[in-house]
């Protein structure tokens, strides 16, 4: 079975955490299913992990070429596998995969958390007789025996699965997008995407560990929808990012404002579209030339690299069961990007006021924080705020704050302009804001009428000012590229709000 993650990423640890791959020199099953029950107990909500064999290491690092596994033994291992899987309490089945790399051959062990743990197996499962189950977790690089004072912990995660690994109950395999799977595996290199046209969809779906039950009735898991359904926000109401700038900021003219319409869509797309509007309407750059100094210095408004780890972090902790939207305030001195779901509370008030490194034991939406590490759009797990204040700090800028509230329903993270830069984004926030004002008569009153009225349609408003409609729409259109109005409805049912 085909991996849906690049075979070189994982030797290299470049979008997987270290603490989730192991290297195997060669075929120990003792110790490889000890490591098999850690990552499917998956204590820390990490999202389990890879064990490859035939893999030599030194200092955490494997050694190429690989030393792999000898085609004669393939065989052998996977029948073991398949054999202890059964041993397993209760019976879990990791998945395989030989990949064929260096000029030999290694065997890929993929262990997503389990949906039924805690699990134990054997301490020695190659023992004929007398087992002894023990449970085991991951603690750093290491799968160890549980400990006494984390035992109740482990056994309360029975019913702790994180929203994005649980399954819908409304969606069908018809709401997964083929196009969106195959250009998802293209980006990230795998394997699968020599098969995912030549296969059906749920073939590869279920090779990605995104869907759950008996091929007649096949459920699919809430990241998938996330990921690769054109529109998520039909099982996850609000799945959505709102821009709103204020030129002369909330607090001092709260009425004069520029809303962009709603970006939706899968949550990768919404960050990349989210990011294309800050790219192109926000963020500026300074150069200043000094003398007998052949590279001018540079500074940011806002420095790309936090905007973007600020968004996708908003995206990925979101409880996609509130009915609130990824709310984006850009104002003359700061971008203040507001996420309801606040942080876990394993994370103390004191971290998220210092705002330095945040450390969470319970993730809400682990697999899809793996599908945007993949796609490069989040760093690592628990390195997000500090990229945020490492790239505020190259810049020269003042450090991102952090707000939340006790019961934690809502994160706000508030990223400062720098300080040369306030008046340039108050240009720039000026022009179009002019160009907005730029409205003949009837155009203003058009709008201020629509504003007044909430919605209406181009009939009622044909009779209303006595013109053409040709006149209407030229008048309209203006005011919709500026996204002053949106129509909404059917062609002919619809109206102006």
């Amino acid at each position: 079975m085909a991996l849906p993650i690049n075979i070189e990423d994982l030797l290299s640890k470049r979008k997987v955490e270290s603490n989730r791959i192991e290297f195997k020199e060669g075929w120990n099953p003792d110790a490889i299913y000890r490591s098999i029950c850690a990552f499917a107990n998956d204590f820390d909500n990490a999202g389990g992990g890879y064990i490859l064999i035939g893999v030599e290491e030194k200092d955490g690092i494997a050694v190429r070429p690989l030393k792999g596994v000898a085609v004669e033994q393939l065989d052998k291992i996977q029948r073991d596998i398949i054999g202890y899987n059964n041993l397993i309490n209760p019976v879990y089945f990791p998945r395989i995969s030989i990949e064929e790399i260096d000029n030999t051959h290694i065997v890929v062990i993929w262990i997503p958390s389990g949906l039924n743990r805690p699990y134990e197996v054997p301490e020695r499962i190659t023992s004929k007789n007398n087992k002894v189950y023990k449970h085991y977790i991951r603690y750093g690089t290491s799968s160890i025996e549980v400990p006494n004072e984390f035992r109740d912990e482990l056994f309360g995660l029975a019913s702790q699965v994180p929203f994005d690994d649980r399954i819908s109950q409304k969606a069908t395999i018809s709401d997964i997008s083929t196009a969106l799977v195959r250009d998802y595996l293209v980006t990230v290199k795998s394997e699968l995407t020599k098969t995912v046209e030549k296969q059906p969809l749920e073939q590869t779906l279920r090779q990605m560990g995104l869907i759950e039950g008996p091929p007649e009735n096949w459920y699919i898991k809430n990241v998938a929808l996330m990921m690769f359904c054109e529109y998520p926000e039909r099982f996850f109401p609000y799945t959505q990012v709102d821009i709103v700038t204020f030129p002369k900021g909330k607090l001092k003219d709260p009425n004069t404002f520029i809303e962009k319409e709603p970006i939706k869509g899968p949550v990768h797309h919404i960050i990349k579209e989210t990011m294309s509007y800050l790219r192109t309407h926000v963020i500026r750059r300074k150069i200043t030339k000094l003398p007998n100094q052949p590279e001018a210095p540079r500074i940011y408004n806002y420095p790309y690299q936090a905007l973007e780890e600020a968004v996708a972090n908003a995206l990925y902790h979101r409880d996609y069961l509130q009915r609130e939207p990824i709310e984006i305030v850009i104002e003359p001195d700061r971008i203040s990007i507001l996420n309801y779901g606040g942080a876990d509370r394993s994370i103390r008030m004191s971290e998220i006021k210092e705002g330095k490194n945040f450390f969470s034991r319970r993730y809400r939406n682990r697999r899809l924080g793996d599908f945007l590490k993949e796609l490069e759009l989040t760093e690592g797990r628990g390195t997000g705020i500090p990229t945020i204040q490492l790239e505020l700090r190259n810049n020269g800028s003042a450090p991102a704050q952090f707000e939340t509230d006790d019961e934690r329903t809502f994160f706000m993270v508030s990223i400062p302009c720098h300080k040369e830069m306030v008046e340039t984004i108050n240009e720039t926030i000026n022009e179009t804001i002019n160009e907005t004002i730029k409205l003949t008569k009837r155009q203003q009153e058009l709008l201020h009428f629509i504003k007044k009225q909430g919605n209406a349609t181009s009939d009622f408003l044909i009779k209303r000012f006595e013109i053409s409609r040709t006149t209407l729409w030229r008048d309209l259109n203006i005011l919709r590229e500026l996204q002053l109005i949106k129509y909404t409805g059917s062609r002919k049912l619809g109206y102006w709000e």
